[in-house]
């Protein structure tokens, strides 16, 4: 799936990501997806769509938005700074949600 939509701000890409049912805020910790006490495993979600944001004066003010689905139905949305300081596990669990994604769009 090709991404759609192209959003001017994270905050409108949020609000349009909520209305197609994207409810949960994610936190990524190593291979898990946390919101709140709840996890699930990463390896049992895929990027249905992702927006990339830079700050107008300093590239390094990058932000990715995913939207997240899982098969039984579970959607949310991620929100990963870029180069922000995170673990070796949740930089790798990331590298193949981008993986899957690349592979599901050729």
């Amino acid at each position: 799936m090709k991404q759609q939509f192209h959003y001017a701000t994270i905050t409108e890409a949020i609000e349009q990501l909520r209305e197609q049912g994207y409810t949960l805020d994610f936190n990524l910790e190593k291979n898990r997806l946390k919101v709140g006490e709840q996890e699930y495993t990463a390896d049992n979600f895929e990027i249905v769509d992702m927006y990339r944001y830079e700050g107008p004066s300093d590239p390094a003010d990058e932000a990715i938005v995913y939207a997240l689905a899982s098969k039984s139905g579970v959607k949310g949305i991620l929100v990963s700074g870029y180069g922000a300081t995170t673990d070796e596990a949740s930089t790798e669990t990331l590298k193949q949600l981008h993986y899957k994604y690349q592979q599901r769009n050729q």
